[in-house]
């Protein structure tokens, strides 16, 4: 059941637990157990809106930075990471596998304002040997959500 749940849950964070339990064919009282345990558990990390930003008045950027970094003895990755997504600027990080070691999902008003982040505070640390900054310029799709839908000419065809 909990991965119908998470399923569920995945493209839907708004359902009730009520349209849940009638989706899954459960009590409403099993369903809350169940989904204030997987929170409880960190199963359910958070809950979490898309917003398209390009429909709306607000400038925003964002860039992946690939970072190669050298592992900490006994530590690993984890440390540098730990570091890393404390900057508020973060909103990803992620470990890989490849020709870099993490990477770093920044947001910010400008180009320009993610380039200081990466120049005054991500490439200083330490631990960072090298980074490369890839800023997004459209969101065709973004976890599992098209952020346009095609649009389709609803025109009747006449023929002669």
């Amino acid at each position: 059941m909990r991965e119908e749940i998470l399923e569920v849950l995945e493209k839907n964070s708004r359902i009730t637990i009520q349209d849940l339990a009638v989706m899954l064919g459960e009590a409403e009282s099993t369903i809350e157990k169940e989904m204030k345990a997987m929170e409880d558990e960190k199963v359910i990390a958070g809950y979490h809106t898309m917003i398209n930003w390009d429909k709306t008045n607000d400038e925003r950027v964002t860039a992946l930075i690939e970072v190669k970094v050298v592992p900490q003895r006994d530590e690993g990755f984890d440390k540098i990471a730990r570091r890393i997504y404390e900057f508020e600027e973060v909103s990803s990080v992620y470990l890989m596998s490849g020709a870099f070691d993490l990477t770093v999902i920044v947001e910010g008003k400008t180009m320009k304002e993610v380039a200081l982040f990466v120049r005054q505070r991500l490439a200083v640390l330490d631990p960072v040997t090298s980074t490369a900054t890839h800023f997004v310029l459209k969101k065709y799709k973004d976890n599992g959500i098209f952020m346009e839908q095609e649009k389709r000419d609803e025109r009747m065809i006449v023929s002669p």
